[in-house]
């Protein structure tokens, strides 16, 4: 699992809500008329080489107006602390601040597991500091997620489950974090990208993928009505595709090509994550069913999800 790759997702996707959560201290900079671009990788890699990796995710913050110079921002996630280099950091920002010819450079570093890890860097003898460097740390850990249950922002509420809790508090916490997801996300093809992040950090097991279906029934049902339309959507486009190429091939051949294009797109893959979060990882004869199944069995499939109490329920075909 890359987490270095979910969370410069979750960066690059919600800007402005990664710097009000991670860097809520910088953040009054940021206002309405700020535009944040991220900076592409590729021109990282030619001026910085090899020696950094690729999670480090720097957004620059311009004013068009002019009313005040861009502010850098560096976004990094560590999984494991102990692991953590405040020397490649600061030498990572340097090289930064001299490419882009610019002093202001926030450096913010987000900790996923427990661990201990140094706060400053101070280079010096003595009797005189001659360089200093401090980041902006958020220990998700140690963040309490009764604290942002009901948070207006997204990225907020999709990092409960990486946040303290008891252990009794688990689904609640997974419910808000859905929540959220539904209130504060419109599009599907989001939703269903950012209910995989949730799922993944939340990690419940199938006894309480049960529970939570049964204590929170409006959240699951949400969770159906929006793959519902993210599988409509997906066989629209389809369709508009296979037309495309119908003008080709022939328009009865591209049409019907277009409509299982977009069951492969739309059903079966959101009919293949609702499955795995209520049973867990799918068996590869059941992977190969719903890879080869048409799209009335799709549909009548996706029609049990919510209320089968087993992987072979949904896929009975004697139901």
């Amino acid at each position: 699992m890359s987490h270095d790759q979910n969370f410069k997702n979750l960066i690059i996707d919600y800007p402005r809500e990664s710097i009000a959560f991670f860097a809520a201290v910088e953040s009054h900079a940021v206002d309405a008329g700020a535009r944040i671009l991220p900076i592409r990788q590729e021109q990282l890699k030619e001026r910085l080489g090899a020696r950094f990796r690729e999670l480090d995710t720097p957004l620059l913050v311009e004013w068009p107006d002019g009313r005040r110079a861009a502010l850098l921002f560096v976004f990094e996630e560590e999984t494991d602390p102990q692991r953590f280099s405040i020397h490649r950091l600061a030498h990572y920002c340097l090289d930064l601040a001299e490419m882009f010819a610019t002093e202001r450079v926030v450096p913010v570093v987000i900790f996923l597991h427990a661990g201990r890890f140094p706060s400053s860097l101070r280079l010096g003898s003595e009797s005189a500091a001659y360089l200093e460097f401090r980041y902006l740390a958020t220990a998700l850990f140690r963040i309490p997620a009764r604290a942002h249950l009901h948070s207006s922002n997204l990225v907020a509420r999709l990092n409960l489950p990486n946040m303290a809790y008891a252990p009794e508090d688990k689904l609640e916490v997974y419910a808000q974090a859905v929540r959220g997801l539904v209130e504060l996300e419109s599009d599907p093809e989001q939703r269903s990208k950012y209910l995989d992040f949730i799922d993944i950090y939340a990690d419940l097991d199938d006894h309480e993928r049960t529970l939570y279906t049964q204590r929170y029934p409006q959240e699951a049902a949400d969770m159906s009505g929006f793959a519902q339309r993210f599988i409509e959507q997906g066989i629209e486009q389809g369709i508009e595709q296979g037309i495309a190429q119908g003008i080709a091939q022939g328009v009865k051949q591209g049409i019907a090509q277009g409509v299982k294009l977009g069951v492969q797109h739309g059903e079966a893959r959101v009919l293949t994550s609702l499955l795995r979060l209520r049973f867990g990882e799918l068996p590869e004869a059941a992977r190969q069913r719903l890879d080869t199944a048409d799209a009335d069995t799709l549909l009548r499939w996706s029609t049990r999800v919510l209320t089968a109490q087993t992987l072979a329920e949904v896929l009975d075909d004697a139901s």
